[in-house]
């Protein structure tokens, strides 16, 4: 693709996002793609890559768009943050220059917008915390109580790029330093985490997915805060073990392989279409001791095995707020409202899944949230409604984990102080 036809097509995808207002980027990004299959991988990474920029610098976007008086569309906000990060106004005009397969060209209005935004930077004094860190309004107030005279930091780190990070399956390859080799024969390079025993991190944006390793099930995709959920959860061979909300099955996976494919597994989740990507993830990971069921609160499956599982995990539905690195789109759709619906939908979760834990039995809760009304303030009610319930004593933490680990009965992982996405879980047990 030439570089006009690059800069027309980022324009597309935006357009196309802004109109999904209900789906995820990245959802909409596969669909665009896949419609566009004369687009080469190159120009795709180029293309997805300018268009998560963009996301992830939105708000500031807008608020120059704004101070000149310009209109608020894709094409004048790819225009501004062509500008705003230093080309020059007639680089911008070459690339919207109306012929075949670019922008068209920009008319005398769009280029006066774009000429009072010359030698303008990014950050301007004038903006609020909230558009610098591109969080709603109401939000910056929350995070900024609950993390005091960390929370720039913490949210300067929900803007940088994501980590790509992978979970070795003990199942297919003996340990860490094998499927690094492995990996690195097909130009894939890692390096070991520092904290999941199971982890790698590949360097850079690399094609995953394309590599026999992960086509034959050796490494799966998964943040380090989610390999140490299923750390948390302590699972044996012999357990019967529930994932309430199991999604698209990550978590079920690291279990089943802590499990050493014994023991019995029960993956449910509402919607059929993840447990439809789960079962393929569970066939190519060579996990047979694991069963997925639609869940529904009347389903006979689920009231003939009350009180009959070792460890029930509520991966609960919340705000993604610890993923906005991945996810920056996130940010822009969500409203207080959601807040206050999901803190009420996660606590009814909570206690129709208690049902589901016998006597002696672990409940686990966890979010990819970094707010405290979803995360600690949810457990300290649930535990006020539920007195059968209490936090599992600290030397009781499974021995995998490292030490900072096994002294917490539940932990708050942020990206900036631990290099993972937003992470929440805690232990509780069954008096």
């Amino acid at each position: 693709m030439t570089p006009s036809a690059q800069i027309s097509a980022v324009i597309e995808l935006l357009l196309a996002i802004q109109k999904e207002k209900y789906i995820p980027a990245d959802s909409t990004a596969n669909r665009f793609f896949r419609r566009r299959r004369y687009i080469g991988g190159g120009d795709r990474r180029f293309v997805s890559g300018k268009v998560w920029e963009i996301l992830r610098c939105y708000r500031k976007l807008e608020w120059w768009l704004k101070r000149v008086g310009s209109p608020i569309n894709p094409r004048m906000m790819v225009a501004a943050y062509l500008v705003l990060s230093g080309n020059s106004i007639n680089k911008v005009h070459n690339f919207y220059s109306g012929e075949k397969y670019a922008p068209l060209l920009l008319n005398n209005n769009e280029i006066l917008y774009l000429q009072s935004l010359v030698n303008k930077p990014f950050v301007s004094a004038e903006m609020s915390k909230a558009v610098i860190y591109e969080v709603p309004d109401w939000v910056y107030p929350i995070i900024n109580d609950q993390y005091g005279d960390k929370t720039e930091k913490e949210l300067s780190t929900l803007l940088e790029p994501a980590t790509l990070d992978l979970r070795v399956n003990f199942l297919k390859v003996e340990d860490r330093y094998k499927a690094r080799e492995i990996l690195a024969s097909e130009n894939i390079q890692t390096e070991l985490m520092n904290i999941s025993p199971w982890g790698l991190r590949a360097q850079g944006r690399q094609s995953i997915t394309s590599t026999n390793a992960f086509k034959n099930g050796l490494v799966e995709i998964q943040d380090e805060g989610s390999q140490l959920i299923a750390l948390m959860t302590g699972v044996k061979s012999s357990m019967r073990v529930l994932d309430y909300c199991a999604g698209a099955g990550g978590k079920t996976l690291a279990m089943a392989m802590m499990m050493e494919n014994k023991g019995h597994i029960i993956a449910s989740d509402i919607f059929p279409a993840r447990l439809n990507a789960a079962q393929s993830r569970l066939r190519r990971a060579g996990v047979f001791n694991c069963e997925t069921h639609i869940f529904a609160e009347d389903a006979k499956w689920l009231k003939r095995r009350v009180e009959s599982f070792d460890r029930v995990l509520v991966d609960a539905p919340c705000s993604g707020t610890g993923t906005w690195r991945r996810n920056p789109d996130a940010r822009l759709r969500f409203k207080e409202n959601d807040l206050l619906e999901l803190v009420e939908k996660q606590a009814h979760i909570l206690d129709s899944a208690a049902r589901m834990v016998k006597k002696g039995g672990r409940l686990i809760y966890a979010t990819c949230s970094i707010l405290r009304q979803e995360n600690q303030d949810q457990i300290n009610n649930f535990l006020e409604r539920n007195n059968n319930f209490s936090l599992v004593e600290p030397d009781t933490i499974p021995e995998l984990l490292p030490e900072e680990f096994m002294k917490k009965t539940s932990f708050q992982l942020t990206p900036a102080q631990n290099q993972t996405d937003g992470f929440f879980c805690t232990v509780m047990v069954k008096n």
